[in-house]
């Protein structure tokens, strides 16, 4: 049996489910009231089930009310989506680009490379938006990203034929910041889990680059202690300096402040602190010409930086010397 939903029934049953209340939903929907009770009435006979409970108090969903306002919900936030997506056209937008990146590439990489693309093409808009690595994977795969950016990834999902296609980018290392009259500061390398015990500036709890410390740090059994908590990397190693803490932050961004700030840079031993970047995508041949180009564009960007990232312009550290803590 054929179902047709009308998105005016998706919105009042949205509209019911936030007050509990068919008086109040159909008001917020502007619908009479015996106009919104024959319509939730006329949809359950549709659907064969009953979507509300009833009672002197109000109403309340039923398991296949919250499921259908669970579904109205993603419908209505497309539909929102959409409307968006046609404005920016009709205003003179040709095309749209959702690039997802971690901490890394978003901060370091990204704002230059797309301050050439845009200009290159000025009818193209790009959606950037900040995951964790997994997570980029995950909707490039579902086609709910175009292009992403991404760290960590195994040799042999890199050559796996899973949909998803990984293009060598850039590599950056991970490092440990302290101010220069930290206790730590003694030390040119450190393990991770040696760093547990002492308090940390990050970036904020919505960064990539803060959950994947904070997962480094559960599989150790012990919890990463955050003291502060900032926007960005300048702001995190102004906090270091202060002494508010220590930081992970990448070396391309470390190797900006600890020249103009009383900062010591400490490289990790951990294996993961190698961050091996890669520009992953669906089908390439399959993306719209322009964001076929923005992807050639990277590439061209890492080749001029001999696909080493900015770290292969960082000084050669000492070798490991422990000092006193």
């Amino acid at each position: 049996m054929a179902m047709h939903f009308d998105l005016t029934d998706m919105q009042l049953m949205v509209h019911i489910s936030e007050v509990n209340s068919l008086t109040r939903g159909a008001e917020r929907s502007h619908l009479s009231l015996p106009a919104a009770s024959n319509r939730v009435k006329n949809l359950e006979n549709n659907l064969g089930t009953a979507l509300l409970y009833r009672n002197s108090q109000g109403v309340t969903l039923t398991p296949s009310g919250e499921a259908f306002v669970r579904h109205a919900h993603i419908v209505l936030r497309q539909l929102e989506h959409l409307r968006g997506d046609i404005r920016e056209f009709a205003e003179g937008i040709k095309g749209k680009v959702r690039v997802y990146a971690n901490t890394t590439a978003m901060n370091e990489f990204m704002p230059d490379i797309l301050s050439r693309y845009l200009a290159l093409h000025p009818d193209v808009s790009v959606e950037l938006r900040e995951r964790l690595s997994y997570r980029i994977v995950k909707l490039v795969s579902e086609g709910l990203a175009d292009i992403g950016v991404v760290a960590g990834i195994d040799e042999d999902q890199v050559t796996s034929d899973d949909g998803v296609r990984f293009i060598p980018y850039r590599s950056d290392n991970l490092v440990l910041v302290t101010s220069q009259n930290h206790r730590l500061a003694t030390y040119d390398e450190l393990a991770f889990a040696e760093t547990l015990s002492y308090e940390f500036v990050g970036l904020s709890e919505w960064s990539a680059i803060h959950a994947f410390l904070k997962q480094a740090a559960e599989a150790l059994g012990s919890p990463l202690r955050f003291r502060v908590e900032v926007g960005g990397f300048e702001a995190a190693c102004r906090m270091i300096a202060a002494n508010a803490g220590i930081g992970v932050i990448p070396e391309t961004a470390a190797l900006r402040y600890v020249t103009s700030m009383p900062l010591k840079m400490i490289r990790l031993s951990d294996s993961w602190a190698l961050r091996r970047l890669y520009v992953c995508v669906r089908r390439l041949e399959e993306l719209p010409p322009f964001a076929q180009e923005l992807v050639a564009l990277m590439q061209a960007d890492a080749g001029l930086s001999g696909q080493k990232g900015a770290s292969a312009d960082a000084p050669d550290l000492p070798e490991r010397r422990r000092g006193k803590r």
